[in-house]
Protein backbone atom coordinates (compact mmCIF):
# COMPACT_ATOMS: atom_id res chain seq x y z
CA UNK A 1 0.00 0.00 0.00
CA UNK A 2 1.15 3.64 -0.77
CA UNK A 3 2.64 5.07 2.38
CA UNK A 4 4.69 8.35 1.53
CA UNK A 5 5.87 9.23 4.64
CA UNK A 6 7.21 5.90 5.53
CA UNK A 7 10.50 5.95 7.58
CA UNK A 8 13.98 5.84 5.56
CA UNK A 9 16.30 3.97 7.27
CA UNK A 10 19.38 4.06 5.28
CA UNK A 11 21.09 7.20 4.09
CA UNK A 12 24.91 6.04 4.87
CA UNK A 13 27.46 4.41 1.94
CA UNK A 14 27.49 0.81 2.06
CA UNK A 15 30.93 -0.74 2.34
CA UNK A 16 32.26 -4.09 3.05
CA UNK A 17 28.60 -5.15 4.58
CA UNK A 18 28.60 -1.83 7.19
CA UNK A 19 26.68 1.14 7.08
CA UNK A 20 29.21 4.23 6.63
CA UNK A 21 29.65 7.62 6.77
CA UNK A 22 31.49 9.47 3.88
CA UNK A 23 35.09 9.64 4.93
CA UNK A 24 34.92 13.26 4.67
CA UNK A 25 31.51 13.83 6.50
CA UNK A 26 29.83 15.50 3.53
CA UNK A 27 26.03 14.65 2.53
CA UNK A 28 23.66 16.01 0.45
CA UNK A 29 20.02 15.92 -0.22
CA UNK A 30 17.79 14.20 -2.19
CA UNK A 31 15.08 15.58 -3.50
CA UNK A 32 11.00 14.88 -3.89
CA UNK A 33 10.23 15.86 -7.20
CA UNK A 34 6.65 15.91 -6.78
CA UNK A 35 6.91 18.88 -4.09
CA UNK A 36 10.49 19.94 -5.12
CA UNK A 37 11.51 19.45 -1.47
CA UNK A 38 13.94 17.96 0.32
CA UNK A 39 13.55 14.45 1.52
CA UNK A 40 16.74 13.39 3.58
CA UNK A 41 20.62 13.89 3.46
CA UNK A 42 22.19 11.13 2.48
CA UNK A 43 26.33 10.68 2.41
CA UNK A 44 28.47 12.05 -0.17
CA UNK A 45 30.86 9.80 -1.28
CA UNK A 46 34.32 10.58 -3.14
CA UNK A 47 37.13 9.17 -4.16
CA UNK A 48 38.51 8.23 -0.70
CA UNK A 49 35.25 5.99 -0.39
CA UNK A 50 35.47 4.37 -3.65
CA UNK A 51 39.04 3.15 -3.33
CA UNK A 52 37.77 1.84 0.35
CA UNK A 53 34.72 -0.17 -1.18
CA UNK A 54 37.12 -1.32 -3.93
CA UNK A 55 39.61 -2.58 -1.61
CA UNK A 56 36.69 -4.30 0.04
CA UNK A 57 35.47 -5.91 -3.13
CA UNK A 58 39.01 -6.72 -4.33
CA UNK A 59 39.52 -8.92 -0.47
CA UNK A 60 36.15 -10.47 -1.52
CA UNK A 61 37.19 -11.38 -4.59
CA UNK A 62 40.72 -12.88 -3.28
CA UNK A 63 40.70 -16.78 -4.53
CA UNK A 64 40.40 -17.62 -0.93
CA UNK A 65 37.52 -15.73 -0.28
CA UNK A 66 33.98 -17.53 0.69
CA UNK A 67 32.98 -15.86 -2.34
CA UNK A 68 35.19 -17.50 -4.64
CA UNK A 69 35.24 -20.57 -2.97
CA UNK A 70 31.24 -20.81 -2.97
CA UNK A 71 29.63 -23.23 -5.07
CA UNK A 72 27.61 -21.73 -8.16
CA UNK A 73 24.92 -23.26 -6.84
CA UNK A 74 24.93 -21.63 -3.53
CA UNK A 75 25.35 -18.26 -5.42
CA UNK A 76 21.94 -19.16 -7.21
CA UNK A 77 20.33 -19.34 -3.89
CA UNK A 78 21.62 -15.96 -2.45
CA UNK A 79 20.39 -14.23 -6.12
CA UNK A 80 16.99 -16.41 -5.10
CA UNK A 81 16.66 -15.22 -1.40
CA UNK A 82 17.25 -11.73 -2.17
CA UNK A 83 14.51 -12.26 -4.89
CA UNK A 84 12.36 -13.35 -1.75
CA UNK A 85 13.57 -10.34 0.27
CA UNK A 86 12.30 -7.89 -2.55
CA UNK A 87 9.04 -9.65 -2.67
CA UNK A 88 8.64 -9.47 1.43
CA UNK A 89 9.35 -5.69 0.80
CA UNK A 90 7.80 -4.49 -2.38
CA UNK A 91 5.72 -2.13 -0.98
CA UNK A 92 8.34 -0.58 1.12
CA UNK A 93 10.66 -0.55 -1.85
CA UNK A 94 8.00 0.92 -4.26
CA UNK A 95 7.21 3.77 -2.05
CA UNK A 96 10.68 4.68 -1.97
CA UNK A 97 11.36 4.56 -6.03
CA UNK A 98 7.73 6.82 -6.17
CA UNK A 99 8.56 9.67 -3.06
CA UNK A 100 12.62 9.79 -4.57
CA UNK A 101 12.10 9.90 -8.71
CA UNK A 102 8.14 10.53 -9.08
CA UNK A 103 7.14 7.85 -11.18
CA UNK A 104 3.50 6.32 -10.03
CA UNK A 105 3.29 3.90 -7.12
CA UNK A 106 1.97 1.41 -9.65
CA UNK A 107 4.69 1.76 -12.10
CA UNK A 108 7.32 1.45 -8.90
CA UNK A 109 5.91 -2.16 -8.17
CA UNK A 110 5.74 -2.83 -11.77
CA UNK A 111 9.54 -2.36 -11.77
CA UNK A 112 10.36 -4.40 -8.59
CA UNK A 113 8.29 -7.19 -10.22
CA UNK A 114 10.77 -7.09 -13.09
CA UNK A 115 13.38 -6.81 -10.82
CA UNK A 116 12.52 -10.01 -9.08
CA UNK A 117 11.78 -11.87 -12.06
CA UNK A 118 15.62 -10.71 -13.27
CA UNK A 119 17.36 -11.98 -10.27
CA UNK A 120 15.31 -15.32 -10.63
CA UNK A 121 16.85 -15.93 -14.02
CA UNK A 122 20.12 -14.99 -13.36
CA UNK A 123 20.21 -17.38 -10.34
CA UNK A 124 18.99 -19.96 -12.88
CA UNK A 125 22.76 -19.40 -14.58
CA UNK A 126 25.09 -19.89 -11.77
CA UNK A 127 25.52 -23.19 -12.15
CA UNK A 128 25.54 -23.13 -15.80
CA UNK A 129 28.28 -20.96 -17.21
CA UNK A 130 31.18 -23.03 -18.13
CA UNK A 131 33.15 -23.84 -21.00
CA UNK A 132 34.18 -26.57 -23.32
CA UNK A 133 37.11 -28.75 -24.75
CA UNK A 134 38.25 -28.47 -28.12
CA UNK A 135 39.80 -30.36 -30.73
CA UNK A 136 43.49 -29.97 -31.09
CA UNK A 137 46.11 -30.59 -33.36
CA UNK A 138 49.14 -32.54 -31.96
CA UNK A 139 49.47 -34.15 -28.84
CA UNK A 140 47.47 -31.39 -26.34
CA UNK A 141 44.59 -31.41 -24.66
CA UNK A 142 42.96 -27.90 -24.41
CA UNK A 143 39.98 -26.93 -22.76
CA UNK A 144 37.72 -23.35 -22.26
CA UNK A 145 37.12 -22.14 -18.94
CA UNK A 146 34.83 -19.29 -18.24
CA UNK A 147 35.91 -16.98 -15.23
CA UNK A 148 34.63 -13.44 -13.75
CA UNK A 149 36.40 -10.58 -14.83
CA UNK A 150 36.75 -9.44 -11.00
CA UNK A 151 35.93 -6.17 -8.94
CA UNK A 152 33.67 -4.56 -11.43
CA UNK A 153 31.73 -0.51 -11.36
CA UNK A 154 28.55 -0.51 -11.92
CA UNK A 155 27.02 3.52 -12.49
CA UNK A 156 22.77 3.56 -13.15
CA UNK A 157 20.71 6.32 -13.82
CA UNK A 158 17.61 7.67 -11.90
CA UNK A 159 14.94 6.89 -14.54
CA UNK A 160 14.56 3.46 -13.69
CA UNK A 161 17.13 3.14 -9.96
CA UNK A 162 16.57 -0.58 -8.90
CA UNK A 163 15.77 -1.74 -12.03
CA UNK A 164 18.97 -0.78 -13.73
CA UNK A 165 20.68 -1.68 -10.24
CA UNK A 166 19.01 -5.59 -11.17
CA UNK A 167 20.01 -5.37 -14.40
CA UNK A 168 24.15 -4.80 -13.58
CA UNK A 169 24.00 -6.75 -9.92
CA UNK A 170 22.27 -9.73 -11.21
CA UNK A 171 24.89 -11.06 -13.94
CA UNK A 172 27.45 -9.74 -11.94
CA UNK A 173 26.52 -11.94 -9.11
CA UNK A 174 25.39 -14.63 -11.00
CA UNK A 175 29.18 -15.47 -12.65
CA UNK A 176 30.90 -14.57 -9.59
CA UNK A 177 32.19 -11.06 -9.40
CA UNK A 178 32.07 -8.03 -6.85
CA UNK A 179 30.96 -4.70 -6.95
CA UNK A 180 30.93 -1.08 -6.27
CA UNK A 181 27.55 0.77 -7.02
CA UNK A 182 26.87 4.23 -8.09
CA UNK A 183 23.43 5.31 -7.77
CA UNK A 184 22.44 8.47 -9.76
CA UNK A 185 22.62 11.48 -6.85
CA UNK A 186 18.85 12.30 -7.78
CA UNK A 187 17.60 8.79 -6.74
CA UNK A 188 20.35 6.93 -4.26
CA UNK A 189 17.18 5.74 -1.42
CA UNK A 190 16.19 2.44 -3.48
CA UNK A 191 19.89 0.96 -4.26
CA UNK A 192 20.62 1.70 -0.44
CA UNK A 193 17.27 -0.37 0.76
CA UNK A 194 18.48 -2.97 -1.70
CA UNK A 195 21.92 -2.97 -0.32
CA UNK A 196 20.18 -3.73 3.18
CA UNK A 197 18.34 -6.82 1.44
CA UNK A 198 22.03 -7.92 0.00
CA UNK A 199 23.23 -8.42 3.68
CA UNK A 200 20.48 -9.91 4.83
CA UNK A 201 20.14 -12.43 2.04
CA UNK A 202 23.35 -13.79 3.04
CA UNK A 203 25.95 -12.35 0.57
CA UNK A 204 29.68 -12.00 1.95
CA UNK A 205 31.29 -9.17 3.12
CA UNK A 206 32.51 -6.83 0.21
CA UNK A 207 30.67 -8.39 -2.58
CA UNK A 208 28.06 -5.76 -2.81
CA UNK A 209 29.18 -1.90 -2.30
CA UNK A 210 27.40 1.30 -2.86
CA UNK A 211 28.65 4.70 -2.84
CA UNK A 212 26.59 7.37 -3.49
CA UNK A 213 27.81 10.83 -5.10
CA UNK A 214 28.42 12.69 -8.13
CA UNK A 215 29.37 11.91 -11.64
CA UNK A 216 32.34 14.13 -11.49
CA UNK A 217 33.67 12.48 -8.11
CA UNK A 218 32.25 9.12 -7.30
CA UNK A 219 31.79 8.15 -10.99
CA UNK A 220 35.26 9.79 -12.20
CA UNK A 221 36.79 7.61 -9.67
CA UNK A 222 34.88 4.05 -10.61
CA UNK A 223 36.23 4.71 -14.20
CA UNK A 224 39.68 5.78 -12.91
CA UNK A 225 40.30 3.08 -10.35
CA UNK A 226 43.36 0.84 -11.43
CA UNK A 227 41.85 -2.15 -9.79
CA UNK A 228 38.65 -2.25 -11.02
CA UNK A 229 38.60 -4.30 -14.19
CA UNK A 230 35.35 -3.31 -16.22
CA UNK A 231 32.56 -0.67 -15.64
CA UNK A 232 29.02 -0.88 -16.71
CA UNK A 233 27.16 2.42 -17.35
CA UNK A 234 23.96 3.89 -18.21
CA UNK A 235 23.19 7.31 -19.02
CA UNK A 236 23.67 9.74 -21.05
CA UNK A 237 26.19 9.42 -24.59
CA UNK A 238 28.44 12.22 -22.92
CA UNK A 239 29.05 10.60 -19.97
CA UNK A 240 29.52 7.63 -22.16
CA UNK A 241 32.13 9.19 -23.59
CA UNK A 242 33.98 10.41 -20.51
CA UNK A 243 33.50 6.76 -19.22
CA UNK A 244 34.96 5.68 -22.32
CA UNK A 245 38.07 8.30 -22.08
CA UNK A 246 38.92 7.69 -18.63
CA UNK A 247 39.05 3.61 -19.38
CA UNK A 248 41.58 4.21 -21.82
CA UNK A 249 43.77 6.52 -19.96
CA UNK A 250 44.11 4.67 -16.70
CA UNK A 251 43.68 0.67 -16.95
CA UNK A 252 41.87 0.05 -20.37
CA UNK A 253 39.28 -1.52 -18.32
CA UNK A 254 36.66 -3.56 -19.69
CA UNK A 255 33.45 -0.51 -20.71
CA UNK A 256 29.60 -1.93 -21.32
CA UNK A 257 27.52 1.01 -22.29
CA UNK A 258 23.49 1.44 -23.06
CA UNK A 259 22.97 5.11 -23.89
CA UNK A 260 20.76 7.37 -25.21
CA UNK A 261 17.92 6.56 -28.22
CA UNK A 262 15.87 8.26 -30.42
CA UNK A 263 13.94 5.26 -31.35
CA UNK A 264 10.95 5.01 -34.42
CA UNK A 265 7.98 3.64 -33.97
CA UNK A 266 6.58 3.40 -37.98
CA UNK A 267 2.89 2.69 -37.86
CA UNK A 268 1.21 1.67 -41.67
CA UNK A 269 -2.20 2.31 -42.69
CA UNK A 270 -3.73 -1.11 -42.32
CA UNK A 271 -3.77 -1.35 -38.42
CA UNK A 272 -6.55 -0.97 -36.29
CA UNK A 273 -6.22 2.71 -35.76
CA UNK A 274 -7.30 3.12 -32.46
CA UNK A 275 -4.81 0.13 -31.36
CA UNK A 276 -2.08 1.95 -32.87
CA UNK A 277 -2.42 5.21 -30.97
CA UNK A 278 -2.71 3.40 -27.58
CA UNK A 279 0.62 1.61 -28.51
CA UNK A 280 1.97 4.69 -29.46
CA UNK A 281 0.73 6.49 -26.62
CA UNK A 282 2.80 4.02 -23.97
CA UNK A 283 5.50 3.95 -25.89
CA UNK A 284 6.49 7.68 -25.45
CA UNK A 285 4.38 8.51 -22.42
CA UNK A 286 5.52 6.02 -19.85
CA UNK A 287 7.78 6.40 -17.32
CA UNK A 288 7.03 10.77 -18.10
CA UNK A 289 8.88 9.70 -21.15
CA UNK A 290 11.96 9.11 -19.33
CA UNK A 291 13.12 5.97 -21.04
CA UNK A 292 16.05 5.32 -23.30
CA UNK A 293 13.97 3.36 -25.58
CA UNK A 294 10.95 5.49 -25.63
CA UNK A 295 9.14 5.58 -28.79
CA UNK A 296 10.15 9.04 -29.71
CA UNK A 297 9.52 9.59 -33.25
CA UNK A 298 6.15 8.67 -34.21
CA UNK A 299 6.02 7.82 -38.17
CA UNK A 300 2.88 7.23 -39.78
CA UNK A 301 1.23 6.66 -43.35
CA UNK A 302 -0.24 9.64 -44.62
CA UNK A 303 -3.60 7.53 -45.29
CA UNK A 304 -4.40 7.78 -41.41
CA UNK A 305 -2.24 10.45 -40.33
CA UNK A 306 -5.16 13.09 -39.65
CA UNK A 307 -7.42 10.67 -37.83
CA UNK A 308 -4.17 9.53 -35.84
CA UNK A 309 -3.01 12.73 -34.94
CA UNK A 310 -6.38 13.80 -33.51
CA UNK A 311 -7.00 10.70 -31.71
CA UNK A 312 -3.34 10.87 -29.90
CA UNK A 313 -4.16 14.45 -28.99
CA UNK A 314 -7.22 13.69 -27.25
CA UNK A 315 -5.50 10.15 -25.48
CA UNK A 316 -2.62 13.14 -24.45
CA UNK A 317 -5.54 15.36 -23.31
CA UNK A 318 -6.91 12.45 -20.69
CA UNK A 319 -3.73 11.35 -19.41
CA UNK A 320 -4.08 12.38 -15.67
CA UNK A 321 -0.98 13.82 -14.07
CA UNK A 322 -0.30 14.64 -10.49
CA UNK A 323 0.48 12.62 -7.42
CA UNK A 324 2.35 9.82 -7.90
CA UNK A 325 0.38 7.77 -4.95
CA UNK A 326 -3.04 8.91 -5.92
CA UNK A 327 -5.13 6.63 -7.18
CA UNK A 328 -6.14 6.80 -11.36
CA UNK A 329 -2.69 8.77 -11.71
CA UNK A 330 -0.97 8.31 -15.00
CA UNK A 331 2.02 10.47 -14.95
CA UNK A 332 3.91 11.95 -11.75
CA UNK A 333 6.99 14.66 -12.26
CA UNK A 334 9.71 14.81 -14.00
CA UNK A 335 12.85 14.10 -11.85
CA UNK A 336 14.71 17.64 -11.31
CA UNK A 337 13.76 21.07 -12.04
CA UNK A 338 16.70 20.54 -15.01
CA UNK A 339 15.34 18.24 -16.54
CA UNK A 340 12.27 20.14 -16.42
CA UNK A 341 13.40 23.27 -17.95
CA UNK A 342 15.35 21.23 -20.76
CA UNK A 343 12.12 19.63 -21.62
CA UNK A 344 10.17 22.85 -21.82
CA UNK A 345 12.91 24.10 -24.31
CA UNK A 346 12.34 21.54 -26.24
CA UNK A 347 8.52 22.16 -26.46
CA UNK A 348 9.24 26.11 -27.20
CA UNK A 349 12.17 25.20 -30.12
CA UNK A 350 9.16 23.33 -31.97
CA UNK A 351 6.59 25.64 -32.23
CA UNK A 352 9.25 28.04 -33.18
CA UNK A 353 10.55 25.81 -36.06
CA UNK A 354 7.23 24.85 -37.34
CA UNK A 355 5.58 21.71 -35.64
CA UNK A 356 2.11 21.87 -34.57
CA UNK A 357 0.90 21.56 -31.14
CA UNK A 358 -2.19 19.54 -31.00
CA UNK A 359 -1.72 19.46 -26.78
CA UNK A 360 0.08 19.59 -23.95
CA UNK A 361 2.73 22.40 -24.39
CA UNK A 362 2.84 23.26 -20.63
CA UNK A 363 3.71 23.10 -16.84
CA UNK A 364 1.32 21.63 -15.00
CA UNK A 365 0.11 22.27 -11.27
CA UNK A 366 1.97 25.27 -9.09
CA UNK A 367 4.65 23.24 -7.20
CA UNK A 368 6.57 19.67 -8.03
CA UNK A 369 8.38 19.15 -11.62
CA UNK A 370 4.64 18.49 -13.94
CA UNK A 371 4.50 18.54 -17.33
CA UNK A 372 1.52 18.20 -19.87
CA UNK A 373 1.63 15.34 -21.64
CA UNK A 374 2.34 17.33 -24.83
CA UNK A 375 1.99 15.91 -28.45
CA UNK A 376 3.08 17.77 -31.67
CA UNK A 377 2.60 16.66 -35.67
CA UNK A 378 3.72 18.38 -38.56
CA UNK A 379 6.67 17.63 -36.99
CA UNK A 380 10.15 17.13 -39.81
CA UNK A 381 12.88 15.28 -39.80
CA UNK A 382 15.48 17.97 -39.61
CA UNK A 383 13.70 20.00 -36.16
CA UNK A 384 15.07 19.65 -32.87
CA UNK A 385 12.43 17.97 -31.60
CA UNK A 386 12.67 15.27 -34.45
CA UNK A 387 16.96 14.58 -33.74
CA UNK A 388 17.69 14.76 -30.28
CA UNK A 389 16.62 12.86 -27.47
CA UNK A 390 14.24 15.12 -25.49
CA UNK A 391 13.80 12.41 -22.26
CA UNK A 392 10.17 13.78 -21.46
CA UNK A 393 6.61 13.52 -22.14
CA UNK A 394 6.58 15.23 -25.88
CA UNK A 395 4.82 12.87 -28.59
CA UNK A 396 6.31 14.16 -32.32
CA UNK A 397 4.18 12.90 -34.90
CA UNK A 398 5.99 12.41 -38.63
CA UNK A 399 4.09 11.44 -41.82
CA UNK A 400 5.86 9.04 -44.20
CA UNK A 401 4.55 7.39 -47.45
CA UNK A 402 6.31 4.36 -48.53
CA UNK A 403 8.32 1.38 -46.53
CA UNK A 404 11.96 2.22 -48.22
CA UNK A 405 11.38 6.32 -47.34
CA UNK A 406 10.49 5.99 -43.67
CA UNK A 407 13.47 2.94 -43.29
CA UNK A 408 15.90 5.28 -44.58
CA UNK A 409 14.51 8.39 -42.11
CA UNK A 410 14.30 6.37 -39.57
CA UNK A 411 17.83 5.07 -39.81
CA UNK A 412 18.89 8.55 -40.21
CA UNK A 413 19.99 9.35 -36.72
CA UNK A 414 23.19 8.81 -34.34
CA UNK A 415 20.85 6.44 -32.41
CA UNK A 416 20.31 2.81 -32.56
CA UNK A 417 18.49 1.67 -29.39
CA UNK A 418 15.12 0.39 -29.95
CA UNK A 419 12.81 0.41 -32.71
CA UNK A 420 8.89 -0.42 -33.44
CA UNK A 421 6.25 -1.01 -36.27
CA UNK A 422 2.90 -1.72 -36.75
CA UNK A 423 1.37 -3.27 -39.29
CA UNK A 424 -0.28 -6.22 -40.13
CA UNK A 425 1.51 -6.79 -43.53
CA UNK A 426 3.96 -9.34 -42.72
CA UNK A 427 6.34 -8.67 -45.30
CA UNK A 428 6.24 -5.51 -44.41
CA UNK A 429 7.16 -6.01 -40.63
CA UNK A 430 10.09 -8.71 -41.59
CA UNK A 431 11.96 -5.85 -43.96
CA UNK A 432 11.60 -3.01 -41.67
CA UNK A 433 12.80 -5.32 -38.41
CA UNK A 434 15.90 -6.47 -40.98
CA UNK A 435 16.50 -3.20 -42.50
CA UNK A 436 16.44 -0.81 -38.93
CA UNK A 437 19.70 -0.05 -37.26
CA UNK A 438 18.70 -0.83 -33.49
CA UNK A 439 19.38 -3.19 -30.91
CA UNK A 440 15.05 -3.87 -30.21
CA UNK A 441 12.69 -4.27 -32.91
CA UNK A 442 9.11 -5.06 -31.54
CA UNK A 443 6.40 -5.81 -33.99
CA UNK A 444 2.74 -5.04 -33.00
CA UNK A 445 4.08 -3.89 -29.36
CA UNK A 446 6.45 -1.79 -28.00
CA UNK A 447 8.86 -1.70 -25.12
CA UNK A 448 8.16 -5.51 -24.82
CA UNK A 449 11.94 -6.39 -22.51
CA UNK A 450 12.13 -9.02 -20.81
CA UNK A 451 15.18 -10.79 -18.74
CA UNK A 452 15.75 -13.83 -21.01
CA UNK A 453 15.96 -10.97 -24.25
CA UNK A 454 18.99 -9.43 -25.07
CA UNK A 455 19.06 -5.47 -24.47
CA UNK A 456 21.83 -3.00 -25.84
CA UNK A 457 22.26 -0.25 -29.32
CA UNK A 458 23.66 0.29 -32.27
CA UNK A 459 25.75 3.33 -33.13
CA UNK A 460 26.03 6.15 -30.24
CA UNK A 461 23.12 4.35 -28.61
CA UNK A 462 26.31 2.13 -26.70
CA UNK A 463 27.92 -1.07 -27.00
CA UNK A 464 27.49 -4.60 -25.02
CA UNK A 465 24.17 -6.21 -24.17
CA UNK A 466 22.04 -6.15 -20.94
CA UNK A 467 19.44 -9.19 -19.96
CA UNK A 468 19.82 -13.03 -21.74
CA UNK A 469 22.77 -14.71 -22.04
CA UNK A 470 24.65 -11.72 -23.23
CA UNK A 471 24.44 -10.11 -19.56
CA UNK A 472 26.54 -13.32 -18.45
CA UNK A 473 28.87 -13.07 -21.28
CA UNK A 474 30.00 -8.96 -20.14
CA UNK A 475 30.96 -10.08 -16.97
CA UNK A 476 33.30 -13.31 -17.99
CA UNK A 477 36.90 -13.46 -18.77
CA UNK A 478 37.49 -16.72 -21.66
CA UNK A 479 40.40 -18.62 -20.64
CA UNK A 480 42.50 -20.84 -22.97
CA UNK A 481 44.54 -23.74 -21.66
CA UNK A 482 46.33 -26.47 -22.83
CA UNK A 483 48.47 -29.42 -21.78
CA UNK A 484 50.93 -31.22 -23.55
CA UNK A 485 50.07 -35.22 -23.24
CA UNK A 486 53.25 -37.53 -23.38
CA UNK A 487 53.07 -39.14 -26.54
CA UNK A 488 53.93 -42.62 -24.75
CA UNK A 489 51.19 -44.38 -22.47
Amino acid sequence: MANPNQEIKYTQLFINNQFVGAKSGKTFGTINPSTGKQIIDVAEGDAADVDAAVQAAKQAFARSSPWRQMDGSARGKLLHKLADLIERDINVLANLESLDNGKTFGDAVFDMNCAIDTFRYYAGWTDKVHGSTVPSDGPVMTYIRKEPVGVVGQIIPWNYPVLMLTWKWAPALAVGCTLVLKPAEQTPLTALYMAALSKEAGFPDGVINVVNGFGPTVGAAIVNHPDIRKVAFTGSVETGRLITEGSSKSNLKRVSLELGGKSPLVIFDDVNVDEAVEIAHNAIFANHGQNCCAGSRTFVHERIYDTFVTKAAQMAKSRKVGDPFADGTQQGPQIDEEQLNKIMGYIESAQKEGAKLQAGGKRSGNVGYFIEPTVFSDVTDEMTIAREEIFGPVQSILKFSTLDEVIERANKTEYGLASGVLTNNINNALVFANAIEAGSVWVNCYDYVMPTTPFGGYKQSGHGRELGYCGIELYTETKTVTIKLPTKV
